[in-house]
């Protein structure tokens, strides 16, 4: 098993996957299918920003080389020995804080002075819109604080998060490719949405945004935060600040190219369970909506297969929400494990594994858990009762005794989470 979920993460790993797609020939830059002329460009800076930032701006740099003018990390975790070629910074995650807030000035700061002869390469990985902050005048970082804690509570999903804040953000929603503006800004992309809308990844910081200010209300309107927010968040909203559309002029000189997300992933994990000798089916990349109730159309979807005499391996990808009833500890992940515990009593020889590609599921140390037929009776052998522990959503504290969680680590990527549904025949 281990080896299946490792292979998902490494097809993934940040820095491999800019080597895939970002070449470097003397004076000519490649990207995708795009070349730069290097020899007409003064100066080159690399951006980074997300959980994937470390990974990738070091595959960045060296393939750029000494072209390299300079350039900024932005992280969640710092990493033991920083690069010399870039200033690394500290961000908050999943709740901006006073460190997201000066690292969005020293990012503004960075590209406010380039030129039509310099070029910005960005490196955009999942949680840059906490990581990375500067709001409108007018709206404090508290006030971006509760926004975040509320979004996160009433169960939005991330890309509704992310549409409201492309609309109170000097970054997000193409704010960093005009403040860049007119230099050359080519952004490569590790998706952490699902169906990878570039405008969602980290707020879309150089992306076109599709999305208005109509759609803004509606998403207030569809989880009832108006009275929850902010004043200062509605008054900026009722300014109508629009963000940059597709088609904008600004765009003629950027280039946005997505690198990896969570359907290469899952194509990695599942031609490693073929060569394993499982059997493999994909339940499809694009599973949302509340993690208890993903957990139990996914067991039905388990229920659903034919069991001959080989080992079988199912895998969802997607990211689910969770909307906050108690005051337990967990992550969608483990809410979703937890949520399946009494429905995978009766299925024999079965194991579900829910986790994150980031090894970080919620505000925990965990990625996720580990559910088969036993653990029911195993929790209940302790005193455990599942139900009353989802009604808190607290299943860091149901998994933890049973020794039932996945721990391992921040893997460096981020590209949604994955679960993998596991059928071993009877000998």
């Amino acid at each position: 098993m281990t080896r299946i979920l490792s292979s998902a993460v490494a097809a993934v790993e940040p820095g491999a996957a800019i080597r895939r797609f970002l070449k470097c020939s003397q004076d000519r830059l490649f990207l995708d299918d795009q070349l730069y002329d290097l020899s007409g460009i003064k100066r080159v800076f690399i951006a980074a920003i997300g959980k994937a930032a470390v990974p990738m701006s070091a595959a960045a740099a060296d393939i750029i080389g000494e072209k390299l003018t300079g350039g900024l990390v932005i992280c969640k975790h710092l990493p033991e020995v920083k690069d010399s070629r870039f200033t690394t910074l500290q961000g908050g995650h999943p709740v901006p804080n006073e460190d997201s807030l000066n690292a969005g000035k020293a990012l503004m700061a960075l590209v406010n002075d380039l030129t039509e002869d310099d070029l910005l390469i960005c490196l955009i990985s999942g949680g840059g819109s906490a990581l990375v902050t500067l709001s409108y005048d007018g709206i404090g970082l508290a006030d971006m604080q509760h926004l975040t804690e509320v979004l996160l509570a009433c169960g939005a999903r991330i890309d509704e998060m992310n549409t409201l804040r492309r609309h109170l953000d000097r970054i997000k929603g193409a704010g960093l490719a005009r403040a860049a503006s007119p230099a050359t800004v080519i952004s490569l992309i590790l998706s952490d949405v699902v169906n990878s809308p570039l405008e969602a990844i980290a707020s879309g910081p150089t992306a076109p945004d599709p999305s208005t200010i109509d759609e803004v209300l509606e998403i207030i309107r569809r989880y009832d935060l108006a009275d929850q927010l902010p004043q200062s968040i509605i008054n900026c909203l009722q300014l109508g600040y629009e963000t940059p559309k597709p088609g904008d002029p600004l765009f003629d000189r950027v280039q946005n190219v997505l690198v990896a997300s969570n359907e290469l992933a899952s194509a990695a994990a599942m031609e490693c369970a073929a060569k394993s000798g499982f059997e493999t089916i994909s339940l499809g990349n694009a599973w949302q909506g509340e993690a208890r109730q993903v957990a139990g159309l996914l067991i039905e979807k388990m229920k659903d297969q034919f069991l001959a005499d080989k080992p079988l391996c199912l895998v969802a990808g997607g990211e689910t929400t969770v909307t906050l009833r108690g005051s337990g500890k967990g992550g969608r992940n483990q809410e979703l494990a937890l949520a399946s515990v009494p429905l995978m009593a009766g299925e024999s020889d079965w194991m579900l594994i829910a986790l994150a590609t980031d090894g970080e599921d919620g505000p925990t140390d965990a990625a996720g858990a580990v559910v088969t037929q036993q653990t029911l009776q195993n929790a209940k052998s302790i005193g455990l009762n599942p139900e009353s522990y989802l009604d808190n959503n607290d299943a860091y504290n149901f998994f933890d005794p049973l020794g039932d969680l996945l721990k391992p680590g921040p893997t460096g990527t981020n590209v949604n989470d994955l679960t993998f549904m596991f059928w071993f025949p009877l000998k």
